[in-house]
């Protein structure tokens, strides 16, 4: 999908002077907050309309993890998240602030039931045993490396405890429209978190929601992020930050071409579902074939979270780490990458396996 977004900016988007000004005094920036709010109403379906006001850019959903990590917290404090989940995270908020992901211990499934809330409250426990204040849950809807989506009832499981314990409720929803049918049976929905209604749930001050172009828009290299937030003291205080953190506006040029047209949005996004369905089923038909087992219930994202303990090698002294990175070796050798331990998994074995690539690549990865 890089070609056709890369065809669409060459032939729709045109520089001025205003696409190499400073932010400040662009004119171009104060639409795109207004061109996103439009976009994540269609696509997050919000219980409450998103306004511009309620819309904060910024060059990325890594840059705007950093500022919530350094604004909602202090060095050493904890941001709560179950597992697996994209193992990055304790970079994106931890480098410049000292925040620490904490692990709910989460089986891989239960992180999706309402059970899993009992699981933060040990962790949360725990924490504050050992005298460390939490100060936020991190969610990952539609998930990071599962591919899955979070039911309602979880949501509202999660909100509550977030409300009873005062904590924030991050929310990342970077693959919103990465959302595709699978046909698998067990796979749910997605729902934003913005789509519940918050009366007797939860402080709406309390619910941020992270997106950005990377995966929607196959442009990581655009860098571009939107923090959705009614919370105004948050706000002022990632704008104090914001000059580390600011969108170029030849990055906000583009982005604000792209999310003003409406009908170019859909029909790309609808041609990407295609792909990514075709690429799962492709996917799990060899994984089924071979008895390779996975999380089923998928239907979001680039990736299948699979199982290959059974092809770890022997004990023999080594740690879980150092057999799922002997494992990670072989794979390499034959020409297939598979990143080791990064998703913090409970068990040991499991691997993220990405499918967006061309369909012929694709097959010769899964071949080999």
């Amino acid at each position: 999908m890089r070609a056709e977004i890369a065809k669409y900016i060459n032939e729709k988007v045109v520089f001025t002077q205003d696409s190499i000004s400073y932010r400040s005094s662009a004119p171009t920036a104060a639409r795109l907050p207004a061109a996103a709010a439009v976009h994540l109403n269609n696509i997050l379906k919000p219980h409450t309309p998103i306004n511009a006001e309620d819309v904060f850019v910024a060059d990325s959903p890594t840059s705007l993890g950093s500022m919530l990590g350094y604004s909602l917290a202090e060095c050493g404090d904890g941001i709560l998240v179950s597992r697996p989940v994209y193992g990055r995270f304790e970079l994106d908020y931890g480098v410049e602030s000292g925040v620490e992901m904490v692990y709910a211990d989460t089986a891989t499934e239960e992180a999706f039931s309402p059970i899993s809330v009992e699981k933060y409250e040990l962790a949360l426990r725990a924490a504050k045993e050992r005298g460390q204040k939490i100060r936020a849950v991190l969610l990952v809807n539609p998930h990071n490396p599962v591919g899955r989506c979070y039911p309602v009832e979880t949501l509202k499981a999660i909100a509550k405890f977030c409300n009873r314990h005062k904590l924030h409720l991050i929310s990342d929803e970077v693959y919103a429209s990465c959302v595709f049918d699978s046909g698998d049976p067990d796979a749910v929905p997605f729902t934003s978190i913005l789509s519940l209604d918050f009366t007797g749930l939860i402080d709406p001050d309390l619910v941020h929601v992270l997106y950005g172009f990377s995966k929607d828009f196959a442009s990581g290299g655009l860098h571009l992020g939107f923090l959705v937030t009614p919370n105004q003291q948050l706000r002022q205080a990632c704008k104090a930050i914001l000059r580390l953190h600011g969108a170029s506006q030849a990055a906000v040029t583009i982005g604000t071409t792209i999310l003003e047209d409406q009908a170019f949005v859909s029909s790309f996004t609808a041609k990407a579902r295609q792909r990514l369905a075709s690429a799962y089923r492709i996917t799990t038909s060899v994984l089924n074939k071979e008895g390779i087992n996975y999380v089923k219930g998928g239907n979001a994202g680039f990736f299948v979270y699979i199982d290959l303990s059974p092809y770890l090698p022997a004990d023999d002294g080594l740690s879980p780490q150092n057999r799922e990175f002997a494992l990670a070796q072989r794979l390499v050798a034959a020409g297939v990458f598979l990143h080791p331990g990064e998703e913090h998994s409970r068990d040991i074995g499991w691997f993220r396996l990405v499918f967006s690539q061309e369909e012929e690549t694709l097959k010769e990865g899964l071949n080999r």
